[in-house]
């Protein structure tokens, strides 16, 4: 399919995803569960395990020093594009979930108490809700829950008049993953600042569309996927300010966290990064989410967002004469590669069905953010999700197949029933 937005994004880029090559290719909108890999990344993979492949921090022989010379400079290539001051602000774990369960032990556990607060957003995944939730449970704290407006955004005087001297953690998303709201998280962490609370952001959804600069929206810690932009799945990232970083203790304990240790005296943790990364790290992950990275950074930021706003536009035309398509939220006002959709009288479940049956991929459900569905009044939401390879031509298909849609058996026997 062709070039979506000449001028914008070169017309080769389809052509650098192997997986969408070819006239019986999907129409892939399921980007905001996993974006597909252009074939830079898969080389840069093959070629870290074909010339490389050693254990990193532990040897000296010359595959040990490149292993870990590589992996080095892959934390690098993240620090610099997410704005780090230091390359040791960044940590590789498993993903977004990895990173947040990790500060809800490590710092969760030293700052919350009992009769304390964690405030959330009610737009949040599972996985920026659940870690913060069961820290709450267990150590007698209060989960406060700051409010969405009709349209899905985060209601900001609401969320101002939520703080005070006992929050300690403030979790928000940088980006809804149900339906592309970018919250104003620069001015959600000033206001969490001015009352002594340390701020978390999930960036998982951003970081494909948005140039993020920690420093300048000043959040404390900051999180993501790699599989959410063109890098492997298994390799996540937590960025945190260097000062924390330092104070933290670690959350897994193993080889490459001590430089030695006694049976009968304290031990002592190296600094960070190496102290949260016990055991042998995924290195072909991070050398692989760095050429991801350098992908996006290569096609240029202005463009990617152009090519973004492009087809959230495309979509709300494509679908505002079809009088049973609802567009869910406002995600043309801040677009950012996140159109929800709900068809009245059907299940989503059957309409993604009828989707795929004609080759067409996305996410229809509650998208691990059941809580917040249940605030909008929705039983899920179709989602189309879109990333540089997307067309306008694939919006004209979507719109027919949509035309197309018919109830099915979740719509006549489980209405309203749903799962992840």
């Amino acid at each position: 399919m062709s070039q979506l937005h000449p001028g914008v994004l070169p017309a080769t880029v389809r052509a650098d995803f192997p997986l969408l090559r070819g006239e019986d290719a999907p129409v892939y909108l399921d980007n905001a569960a996993t974006t597909q890999k252009p074939q830079v990344v898969l080389d840069a993979v093959v070629d870290y395990y074909r010339t490389a492949n050693s254990n990193v921090g532990r040897g000296h022989h010359r595959l040990a020093l490149t292993a870990t010379d590589r992996y080095e400079s892959a934390r690098a290539a993240v620090g610099r594009f997410l704005g780090a001051r230091h390359p040791e602000e960044i940590v590789f774990t498993a993903n977004t979930t990895d990173s947040t369960n990790l500060l809800a032990e490590v710092v969760g556990r030293r700052v919350v108490g009992r009769g304390d607060q964690v405030v959330v957003s009610g737009m949040e995944h599972n996985s920026n809700l659940l870690p913060w939730r069961r820290l709450c449970d267990q150590v007698g704290a209060r989960l406060v829950v700051a409010p969405t407006d009709p349209a899905g955004r985060v209601d900001l005087p609401a969320f101002t008049a939520l703080m005070g001297p006992k929050v300690r953690i403030v979790a928000v998303a940088h980006v809804s993953n149900v339906l592309g709201t970018v919250n104003p998280v620069r001015e959600m962490a000033e206001v969490a600042h001015r009352h002594g609370a340390l701020v978390v952001v999930d960036g998982a959804q951003a970081v494909a569309h948005l140039a993020v600069d920690v420093g300048e929206l000043d959040a404390d810690f900051y999180c993501f996927s790699g599989h959410k932009v063109y890098g492997p799945m298994g390799v996540g990232v937590l960025y945190g300010k260097h000062d924390l970083l330092a104070d933290l203790p670690p959350f897994r304990v193993g080889g490459g966290t001590v430089k030695g240790v006694r049976h009968d005296e304290p031990v002592h943790y190296v600094p960070a990064p190496a102290r949260f990364e016990a055991g042998t790290p995924d290195v072909a992950g991070a050398v692989g989410l760095a050429a991801g990275l350098e992908y996006l950074l290569d096609l240029g930021g202005p463009a990617v967002r152009a090519h973004d706003e492009s087809l959230v536009a495309a979509v709300l035309e494509a679908v505002a004469d079809l009088d049973d398509v609802d567009v869910v939220g406002d995600p043309g006002a801040v677009p950012c590669g996140i159109v929800s959709l709900s068809v009245r009288g059907i299940h989503p479940y059957d309409v993604g069905g009828h989707l795929d049956a004609h080759g067409i991929a996305v996410r229809c459900g509650v998208h691990c953010a059941s809580t917040f569905l249940d605030s909008l009044g929705l039983v899920g939401t179709v989602r189309l999700s879109f990333a540089v390879y997307n067309t306008l031509e694939e919006i004209e298909y979507l719109r027919s197949v949509l035309k197309t849609v018919r109830p099915g058996t979740w719509t006549a026997e489980h209405p309203t029933e749903r799962f992840l």
